[in-house]
């Protein structure tokens, strides 16, 4: 999806004081890692086109490895074989059943009420219909403070919010329990260096202080540029699930939870 084409039609997106020309490509890796299946974004713009064209590629990454982690499976079942290190590391490599078992159909709301002159929110939808993305985002034309009732009743948990916009802190209070409790990420920006953000990034650390295990917190600095320049990802742990089949020494258990996964993931 990344290619010539894309770059130049979102460049007509670009806004340099916006300050997300890294940040846009980061976001898409993210998705590429995490695999989202609810993202929401605060602030359309330059990032838009990149989210999700990101999730596109996920799902058809997604659909490809599960028919091949599926034939892989049934091959070493069906001719009686257990499930072991020549399976892990056949073609698709690494991949947990279990995360097969769901069909991949993300969902990519993106709110924003166009009231920003020098923003280019304005033209997204333009630029999502000349790459053929346009059906993979929602957009809410609304506020940040009336967009919670606005959003689909089953639009949670929330696997990746982005939020590219001045209130952060209200997002923080407002939303923080529809972010996914087993390892969500909210991505804000341009919280370091100006006093507002600097408030807000203490509030969390005391928050991340005072209850243990609700969120890991890290902020990342572009020390090259003067101001739009930070992100703070916030994940949230409160509900964490353990996913690790090794024994100590890194030695993978293939009996037991493994093979289920595996033996439901064939089947389905």
């Amino acid at each position: 999806m990344f290619d010539a084409a894309f770059h130049t039609a979102v460049d007509k997106l670009r806004v340099p004081a916006a300050g997300t020309d890294v940040v846009a490509p980061l976001l898409s890796s993210v998705v590429r890692m995490i695999r989202p299946r609810r993202v929401l974004e605060v602030g359309m713009g330059y990032t838009t086109p990149y989210l999700a064209a990101a999730l596109a590629d996920v799902a058809a990454e997604v659909e490809a490895e599960s028919a091949a982690l599926a034939a892989k499976t049934s091959d070493h079942l069906g001719n009686g074989r257990e499930l072991d290190e020549s399976w892990l590391y056949g073609d698709p490599a690494l991949r947990a059943p279990g995360f097969y078992l769901e069909p991949y159909r993300p969902r990519f709301i993106a709110v924003d009420d166009l009231s920003i002159p020098d923003s280019s929110a304005g033209r997204v939808l333009e630029v999502l219909g000349e790459l053929g993305l346009a059906d993979r985002v929602q957009v809410i034309n609304a506020n940040i403070r009336d967009c919670r009732e606005l959003l689909p009743a089953d639009f949670a948990p929330i696997d990746l919010a982005w939020v590219d916009a001045w209130e952060c802190l209200y997002f923080f209070d407002h939303f923080w329990d529809l972010i996914n409790p087993d390892g969500g990420l909210l991505i804000m920006h341009y919280l370091m260096t100006y006093p507002e953000g600097e408030a807000i990034l203490d509030y969390l650390g005391k928050i991340q202080r005072k209850r243990p295990g609700e969120l890991e917190l890290v902020n990342l600095l572009e020390p090259h540029k003067i101001t739009q320049n930070s992100l703070t990802v916030v994940r949230r742990t409160s509900a964490g699930r353990a996913r690790s089949f090794a024994h100590p020494g890194g030695v993978l258990d293939f009996s037991g939870e493994l093979r289920r996964e595996a033996e439901a993931q064939a089947g389905s």
